[in-house]
């Protein structure tokens, strides 16, 4: 299949649940997609920019599958994301330091404009200008998903309001769609992925429910990421020929395993 280059960020997190669970560990949507695309026999870039803190990353033995080449180094620290989260796993504050990520717009531009013909996925979260990006890719015509992310959902739907009928899929929760309603008429929407935790997701095509599948049951250990592995899974398997049904019930099973799973480690720098 050709690479999907995922335009977004990769960062240091810490988590928090009241019933203490959490921590540290490797964040942000270009990485978790990219590595739920590879994890699905497909191929992904990260876009990004990697801070001095992570600079190893493309080295560790963790993430050897994943395509490099669209990553740069920036000088100074990685984005940090301070995430609290409620019993039921939705995310009710964020504390952010977009750290060297403030440069990933013009370094996603730059790469769009060398590689006008790769395939696309934006993440659509803060600091990126979403509607440079956008624009930028349906000006040279390039097949490009889309997602966002809650606390920023509604600016950058809105910013992003003019171009998401020309995206491939869309990527959104329960809540992120019923923003969605306001601002775009959805029957204008090629394909619309909705999640909603624990229960159905469905696709809809043009504003018409086509598909769904309930996740497995899957004790819930770090929702953080749940929606890239869904996403990533999604956009590699219709790549590869799998149909709508088919993809969606694989993203799904896929999520939910990843919520059971330990979290991404942050890889050690390797000694010299």
């Amino acid at each position: 299949m050709e690479r999907l280059d995922v335009i977004g960020n990769i960062s240091l997190d810490v988590t928090h649940y009241p019933d203490h669970r959490g921590g540290s560990r490797l964040g942000g949507a270009a990485v978790l997609l990219a590595v739920a695309v590879v994890s699905a026999g497909g191929r992904a870039a990260p876009v990004c920019v990697l801070g001095d803190d992570l600079a190893h990353l493309p080295l560790a033995p963790e993430f050897e599958g994943v395509d490099w080449s669209a990553s740069v180094q920036g000088d100074g620290a990685s984005t940090t994301f301070d995430l609290q989260y409620d019993l039921e796993g939705d995310l009710v504050a964020v504390r952010s330091n977009y750290g060297v990520a403030d440069g990933l717009t013009a370094h996603a531009l730059r790469h769009i404009g060398r590689h006008p013909r790769d395939t696309y996925h934006v993440c659509c979260r803060r600091p990126l200008d979403v509607e440079a990006i956008l624009r930028q890719l349906v000006q040279r015509r390039c097949a490009f998903s889309v997602d966002f992310f809650l606390p920023s959902a509604e600016a950058m739907i809105r910013a992003a309001a003019a171009w998401l009928p020309m995206a491939k899929t869309l990527f959104v929760n329960a809540a992120e769609y019923r923003l969605l309603e306001q601002v775009v008429d959805t029957s204008t929407l090629r394909e619309v992925i909705v999640t909603d935790g624990p229960r159905a997701a469905v696709v809809r095509h043009l504003g018409q429910q086509s598909a769904s599948a309930v996740p497995p049951p899957h004790p819930p250990r770090e929702v953080a990421g749940a929606g890239d592995t869904l996403a990533g899974t999604f956009l590699a398997l219709r790549a590869q020929g799998a149909t709508t049904a088919l993809a969606l019930a694989e993203a799904t099973a896929a999520a939910s395993r990843h919520v059971a799973a330990p979290p991404l480690p942050i890889p050690a720098p390797r000694r010299a």
